[in-house]
């Protein structure tokens, strides 16, 4: 896939590298010069420029891309990145970072947004172990609009087991992303260089559609073991 990231901060570098590894044609799209790292991630391409002027957008042909990823450190920047992504290219699938769990309410379709991830609310759930009943009661939406949050503890059987972080993200399937492991480290993002090892606890975040492909993917689960995905 052809994949256009606008913000080349921390979290934008990082989607990017995960990407381009899986064999994706990504670019990266930041004003900052300093931001711009060619020699860092050779394999992305670079674009020095707004991305919320349609000239940029213009120049970087974003209608021939499958997916734009508006990853910015401000929620006002990532709405107009995924409202011209959309309305103006015709963007398919635009996904958004919220940077304020307070704009959350913003991060819909009527912005050209398909999926808005929230990574301090993300936390938050996990710590607290909120369900999505919950919000529906209170009359608020979920907080990851068209996707779930998935567990899975990685049993001795699994492919995976001794196996780097970085072959699991790997043969993920599309719609689905690594978001922590909980093991005898506590709570960690991911290493593609970390080993994992059985007994861990795989979290992820997947659009709904595709947790039967992750579950084979994660293989055969022996019934004696809680790693049925949750």
């Amino acid at each position: 896939m052809r994949i256009a990231i606008a913000g080349a901060g921390s979290v934008g570098r990082s989607i990017a590298t995960e990407l381009a590894g899986s064999g994706h044609d990504v670019l990266l799209i930041d004003r900052d010069t300093k931001a711009i790292g060619v020699d860092d991630l050779p394999q992305v391409e670079w674009l020095l420029a707004d991305a919320c002027e349609l000239a940029t957008l213009e120049d970087a042909r974003l209608g021939d891309f499958d997916v734009v990823i508006a990853a910015g450190s401000d929620d006002k920047v990532n709405l107009v990145v995924s409202l011209l992504a959309k309305k103006e290219f015709g963007v398919e699938r635009v996904i958004a970072r919220i940077n304020d769990p307070d704009n959350e309410w913003l991060f819909d379709d009527s912005w050209g947004v398909d999926l808005a991830v929230s990574p301090p609310r993300l936390i938050a759930d996990l710590v607290e172990g909120i369900p999505e009943e919950e919000y529906a009661e209170e009359g608020m939406p979920p907080p990851l609009p068209g996707a779930e949050i998935a567990e899975s503890v990685l049993h001795a059987g699994s492919p995976f087991v001794d196996r780097r972080e970085g072959e699991l993200i790997a043969a993920l399937p599309e719609g689905v992303a690594l978001v922590a492991i909980l093991g005898s480290g506590g709570v960690c993002p991911p290493d593609p260089e970390r080993t994992l090892t059985a007994g861990d606890t795989m979290v992820f975040l997947s659009e709904t559609d595709v947790l039967g492909t992750l579950e084979e993917v994660l293989g055969p689960v022996d019934e004696s073991d809680p790693a049925s995905l949750d």
